[in-house]
């Protein structure tokens, strides 16, 4: 009795800490529809006008788009770059390797206003300023701590003596690895890869030191409408993040049932055809 009560209790207070932290999150939805030319919870009247100016204003799509391409492009490099480094300190048996490993996970320690301020002096005297190889530059050594984090864990838990027996059956290294290794950590180099995507997605520090009028990313335009003119197109572009958001994690959940269903269901024909041929 005084476990169940526990554990109603525990789900009571997860519950309760979910909602708190969710709150203020959802609260931006009913905010995108309002009528008012000012951010406003509750509105006083609903309205699509600001999904409306979003659509119609070049400037938001086309900011949606550099991220999206800086994102995607540093995540790409990210995890080729963070599997390579997970590797190398997972397998590897050589002299500093604390003070590398540290130096790899430096850009999470150090705070993002000092990283943008460096690379702002160092990129603009490159000139690499406001444009795409600068972001993803940034970027991909913003992300690439969490992908060694994940992959490396991921390294950790994996039996390496199937490698071993791949190799001693004639399998190269490349080969193993693709074959063997990857199918093995491919949840953890997925998980990094989410990590690095929201990054750079998300990342707004460096980027206002880097964006311009050439070329500016979506946080920092989401950065500027809150900050200088408060304008609730923010809140509908927030809104149409989150529900991509919520229809992606949604998405992801109907496949895995899915899976899980065939699974389940081709385990069962298999259980009983055995039966039926014994």
């Amino acid at each position: 009795m005084t476990r169940l009560l526990t554990r109603a209790a525990l789900i009571v207070v997860a519950a309760v800490t979910i909602a708190y932290l969710l709150m203020p999150v959802l609260v931006v939805i009913p905010m995108s529809f309002s009528d008012s030319a000012f951010l406003q919870f509750p509105p006083k009247a609903f309205s699509t006008r600001w999904y409306e100016q979003l659509i119609n204003d070049p400037t938001w799509i086309e900011s949606a788009l550099v991220s999206l391409r800086v994102a995607v492009l540093s995540t790409i490099c990210a995890v080729v770059l963070g599997v390579l480094a997970a590797m190398g300190l997972v397998r590897g048996k050589y002299p500093f390797r604390g003070a590398l490993t540290a130096l790899l996970l430096a850009p999470v320690i150090v705070p993002y206003v000092i990283v943008g301020l460096a690379v702002y002096i160092v990129f603009l005297k490159m000139g690499v300023t406001e444009t795409t190889l600068g972001f993803v530059l940034v970027h991909t050594a913003l992300a690439v701590p969490y992908v060694i984090i994940n992959v490396a864990s991921g390294l950790v838990s994996f039996d390496r003596g199937l490698e071993l027996a791949a190799q001693s059956l004639g399998s190269g290294p490349i080969s193993t690895f693709f074959r063997v290794t990857f199918p093995n950590i491919a949840a953890s180099v997925f998980a990094g890869a989410l990590f690095a995507f929201i990054t750079s997605w998300d990342e707004v520090v460096s980027a206002i030191f880097l964006s311009g009028p050439e070329m500016t990313t979506l946080p920092v335009r989401i950065w500027s409408g809150v900050k200088v003119s408060v304008d609730p197109t923010v809140a509908a572009i927030s809104g149409l993040t989150l529900f991509v958001i919520i229809g992606s994690f949604l998405l992801f959940g109907a496949m895995k049932l899915i899976r899980l269903s065939i699974r389940t269901y081709r385990h069962r024909n298999a259980g009983a055809t055995i039966g039926a041929t014994s």
